[in-house]
């Protein structure tokens, strides 16, 4: 896979591939525009955040089937046929690549693109699926018509145990090494004979999703030796950036300008942080109110995050300058700390409109002692959390729902649980940032208008 500034070369790939699914063996021989290399990559990162909020909100499989056809569809879709199959090849390629390089990401991407695959399995016909099991080259072997007779009392008292329809005289099974199927093993699902286990053809999905997670696997680990000893170094100055942030990417609206509400001002703030700030942002807010000062990262993260919401500049000078000079006086505000905040909102320095923290890069912040910043449900000990959702008016039950998710490292989903907690309101998309929070919760709680005509 060649990467190009400007043009690609199309490949000319059969349009009844579009009906199978990549093996991902290779990576594709066809130049890649820069644009492409990216776009295509954050378009299946979309799909990939999608399956792990679903698996961490406890999705059944049938509603998984559901949510993946639709994520595909939203997110993977080409005009073309061919180049659908291109950009599904090239985008897993390219997240190969960005998720190789720390243990952490190769243990996550793995088990994104094995879910992705499982459900993606599922959704194709009996006649896709045993093609792909043949392109596999699977360690399985159909049964002949005697030997499933032999067996089948044996197989319908494992479907009764699963309450599965009974296999018929033109059932398909499978014998298979009982080793390559340990989830159907742990489960007790298949019956088992001489180490080999008789798979039906609805379970051969685990067969399949094993030989692919196992080959995935391997791959990972020699794409992270070619990218430490090569790549990385090779291609630092164009697509070593780009790799290095992909995995960091925040994927939804921008909130550099308040685009909904307006403008607020000081006197609102402490109302609206107890109803509407999420907690990362009312803990430092709530720090700043207390202590009349925050360090360089919480100064940051509250800062942007308070221009998001429709704080103007002036009025934030006035609002910061009002806390820390009971601190550190007037004068040495004016000194040292009115510059950041006028370079946040673009007026000094390179004049860049900052953009507010996401919640992915808050919790990869490592707050030090002192520090007030980095997520909550990340940093915070099981005691202060409760403590802090408590004051929130987090119920006990909710509570232990938050505190479940973030013993799993599920944080963002911790916020989530919260928001629904303390709004009475689901909230199906999950919360990705700190001014979604205050957006979808200001949505909830503005009083309605009524148009009198």
């Amino acid at each position: 896979m060649e990467i190009v500034p400007s043009q690609r070369t199309r490949t000319n790939t059969p349009n009844d591939s579009v009906s199978t699914l990549p093996l991902y063996r290779y990576a594709p021989q066809l130049e890649v525009r820069l644009e492409d290399f990216e776009v295509f990559a954050m378009d299946r990162l979309r799909v990939l955040k999608g399956i792990s909020d679903a698996l961490a909100r406890g999705k059944r499989p049938e509603e998984m089937e559901n949510l993946v056809r639709d994520l595909w569809k939203a997110n993977m879709r080409h005009p073309e046929a061919s180049e659908e199959v291109n950009k599904d090849i090239i985008s897993h390629f390219v997240l190969r690549l960005v998720y190789c390089r720390t243990e952490d990401l190769r243990k996550w991407f793995l088990s994104m693109e094995t879910a992705l695959y499982r459900y993606r399995f599922l959704l194709r016909s009996s006649e896709a699926k045993r093609a792909l099991m043949a392109e596999f080259d699977l360690p399985c072997k159909a049964i002949s018509r005697t030997e499933f007779e032999n067996v089948k009392e044996k197989l319908e008292q494992v479907a009764r145990s699963f309450d599965q329809p009974l296999p018929t005289a033109d059932a398909i099974f499978y014998k298979v090494p009982f080793e390559e199927v340990p989830e159907l093993v742990a489960g007790r699902r298949v019956y088992i004979h001489k180490g080999h286990a008789y798979v039906a053809m609805h379970q051969v999905v685990s067969l399949v999703v094993t030989q692919f997670r196992s080959n995935l696997s391997k791959a990972l680990i020699l794409t992270n030796r070619k990218w430490t000893s090569t790549i990385r170094e090779q291609e630092r100055d164009r697509l070593t950036p780009i790799v290095e942030a992909l995995s960091m990417s925040y994927l939804g609206p921008d909130y550099s300008q308040p685009k909904e509400f307006g403008e607020i001002s000081i006197k609102d703030l402490d109302q609206l942080a107890r109803s509407s700030f999420p907690l990362c942002m009312r803990h430092l807010f709530d720090k700043l109110r207390e202590d009349h000062h925050l360090k360089h990262g919480g100064r940051m993260q509250l800062g942007l995050f308070l221009k998001g919401v429709g704080l103007r500049m002036e009025d934030a000078l006035a609002f910061w300058k009002a806390e820390f000079s009971q601190k550190v006086g007037a004068e040495r505000f004016d000194k040292e700390y009115a510059y950041s905040i006028r370079h946040n909102y673009g007026k000094e320095g390179k004049r860049t409109d900052y953009t507010p923290y996401s919640c992915q890069k808050i919790i990869s912040l490592t707050p030090g002692v002192g520090d007030h910043h980095g997520c909550p449900y990340r940093h915070f000990s099981e005691e202060n959390l409760s403590a802090a959702l408590g004051r929130m008016g987090v119920g006990s039950r909710a509570m232990e729902d938050v505190l479940d998710k973030v013993r799993n490292r599920h944080y963002q989903l911790a916020c989530t649980l919260t928001f629904e907690a303390v709004h009475g309101s689901s909230c199906d998309a999950g919360i990705n940032h700190p001014n979604q929070y205050f957006s979808d919760s200001h949505k909830i709680l503005q009083p309605k208008v009524e148009i009198v005509i």
